[in-house]
């Protein structure tokens, strides 16, 4: 039932409004518009105050005509760079940029498509639950956005974001949360040649805290990483002060939180030993999670897939999305592929069946709750 014209048009219209991460005021205008156009009430946050952005996020709420579970469908506002004067074509049955810049499909496909589901919704009186849309900034800083959403604005019982590569039909259900560690270690200082005895090298002390860690891949839902190491100032001095920059991920967050206490007790042990002094900043970054086949949220999903004739195929991801803290705010959310391809670069590209199919997958999710 959806209008593919229309779609595609509004598709055209978001990528063409600059919004690169922290520059998202002109598009959130525009978002804001369309969704009071759509017969939704609005509200926005403070993140932009907490968060330096260019606009809050907005969380709108379209209130339901039928019983079922609130819904929350998510995309985010903000795109990479380069992605100002977006100059967008159809080729071959995909929308491209002219290749000086990126094409915004990351996620303005997103945004689109859960438009579209929605106006046809109620351009045709179908029945609906509550339904809330929440529209990020940030999401490419590092999900700074939904990081600093206020919460309390949500009242969705599951969640549906749209913001995934690959073909509809691919369901994250399991997304890695993550920790970083940025860990100070304080030796002391003494001439090499001279006499090395009286110092406290800090790098030899983070090499054997990093020595003795599990690292790299752990088990199946956990990695851990050392990303940067850096000391020491001449040849000559024994180094007094080290800094190693650490992160840990699990699909698993009692796992997350047994890998991160290994690396910081294997500094804690090096430091105690040596003669040293160590600090640990443990910075919690966003939550983890892991669903089956038999999650609600999951089961919602993949019949609505059915609906519009596609076979779900379920992944797990070790990277983080808006999806990853709806899970921390209590919402259980799934990540839904929407078909846009090679993001992040200028051959970014969106295949027209993948806008048209996430549009209706919108619609279906919706007539599904009501099942």
């Amino acid at each position: 039932m959806i209008n593919e014209d229309r779609v595609l048009q509004e598709f055209l219209e978001l990528v063409q409004i600059d919004s690169e991460t922290k520059n998202e005021a002109k598009i959130a205008v525009v978002i804001k518009e369309k969704l009071l156009a759509l017969g939704f009430t609005v509200e926005e946050d403070d993140a932009a105050a907490k968060t330096g952005h260019g606009a809050n996020n907005l969380i709108a709420t379209l209130e339901g005509t039928a019983q079922g579970p609130t819904l929350l469908f998510s995309s985010h506002m903000d795109t990479v760079v380069p992605g100002q004067g977006i100059k967008p074509s159809i080729k071959d049955g995909y929308v491209v940029s002219d290749g000086t810049t990126i094409l915004g499909a990351d996620d303005k496909a997103g945004i689109a498509a859960i438009f579209e589901g929605i106006r046809t919704l109620k351009e045709n009186n179908l029945p609906h639950p509550t339904i809330q849309v929440v529209i990020t900034v940030g999401e490419e800083s590092g999900l700074v956005g939904s990081r600093a959403m206020d919460q309390s604005l949500l009242k969705a019982d599951m969640g549906f974001i749209f913001d995934s590569e690959g073909p509809v039909g691919e369901i994250t259900v399991a997304g890695a949360g993550q920790y970083r560690i940025i860990s100070k270690i304080y030796g002391k200082a003494a001439h090499a040649g001279v006499n090395p005895e009286a110092g406290v090298s800090a790098i030899t002390v983070a090499s054997k805290a990093i020595s003795r860690m599990p690292l790299g891949r752990i088990d199946e839902d956990t990695t851990a990483n050392i990303g940067h190491f850096e000391g020491g100032k001449a040849f000559n001095i024994v180094t007094e002060y080290a800094e190693v920059w650490s992160e840990a991920r699990s699909l698993v967050m009692d796992k997350l939180e047994a890998q991160v206490k290994k690396m910081t007790e294997a500094f804690e042990s090096a430091a105690k030993e040596m003669g040293a002094r160590v600090e640990n900043n443990v910075m919690f970054m966003y939550h983890g999670y892991k669903y089956t086949a038999e999650t609600p949220v999951v089961q919602k999903v993949t019949a609505a897939v059915k609906r519009i004739g596609r076979e779900p195929e379920y992944k797990k991801s070790g990277g983080g999305s808006d999806g990853n803290i709806f899970n921390g705010f209590g919402i259980p959310s799934v990540t839904v592929a929407i078909g846009y391809e090679e993001i992040h670069t200028t051959n970014e590209r969106m295949p027209l069946k993948e806008l048209y199919k996430a549009s209706e997958l919108v619609l279906a999710i919706i007539e599904e709750s009501l099942a």
